[in-house]
């Protein structure tokens, strides 16, 4: 009897290791942990398929760009993210996002949520004044609202690689694709894609967009003019002073 409980308790602790190195496995595939970043994890098996990827100085001095739907749409659609706004240009792909952390790892450091939310237990937008009053203009701010990251080096690689490959899983000719959850990128972006929603042409923003672009993935010199606060720009308003 002693042999067979044995024999028995065996079984039942490689079947209890099997079922956690199958759970662990299968958390690490899915887009629920991008925090696990262990050796081998088959998230960033592969080439790197985000950020830069050339020298070329002239990377995001892009000729047109257009949003796309389809893609922002199937960013989306992953665990950690709220939501996703993807601009194709000529060369590159470029994603803002807004976070929701549903998952585990988005953030790849710890630090201070940029979003204070406690306002809404008290029926406030601004819990620092009281105001009752949002941004309507802006999707990220800092009441109320999804989450972001000001340093593109703050969200996981995981994350980044998870969603540069869906990007190129439907744009498979970009030559690089660039992720931030920055709040201004982000309100950015929105500000564009409300022109293409409406259906207006984008080319009168491009430089502009090429601006926002470069300082926020290259370093560029030219600091866009932030756009989070209430009345300090829109495209729109932009166009009629030019």
């Amino acid at each position: 009897m002693s042999k067979r409980m044995a024999t028995l308790l065996l079984t039942i602790l490689m079947l209890t290791a099997a079922a956690g190195c199958s759970y662990e496995e299968h958390a690490q595939k899915s887009d629920t942990d991008y925090g696990s970043r262990q050796a081998n994890d088959p998230k960033m098996l592969g080439g790197k398929s985000y950020g830069s990827t050339s020298k070329n100085a002239d990377q995001h001095d892009n000729s047109f760009f257009e949003y796309s739907s389809v893609i922002s749409r199937k960013v989306t659609e992953l665990n950690g993210i709220a939501s996703a706004i993807v601009m194709l240009t000529d060369k590159n792909a470029y994603v803002g996002l807004m976070l929701d952390w549903t998952a585990v790892g988005t953030r790849n450091s710890g630090g201070k949520s940029e979003q204070d939310n406690t306002g809404t237990n008290e029926g406030v937008y601004n819990h620092d004044t009281g105001s009752p009053y949002g941004n309507d203009r802006v999707l990220v701010s800092p009441y109320n609202s999804y989450f972001s990251v000001n340093d593109i080096n703050d969200l996981s690689p995981e994350l980044k690689q998870t969603v540069a490959l869906r990007v190129r899983e439907l744009a498979p000719t970009v030559q690089e694709v660039h992720i931030s959850a920055n709040m201004e990128l982000v309100n950015y972006f929105n500000e564009f894609a409300k022109e293409a929603w409406g259906g207006r042409s984008l080319m009168p923003w491009l430089d502009l967009f090429n601006t926002v672009v470069t300082y926020h993935f290259a370093g560029g010199k030219v600091m866009p003019a932030p756009i989070t606060q209430p009345g300090t720009y829109s495209p729109s308003e932009s166009q009629m002073d030019q």
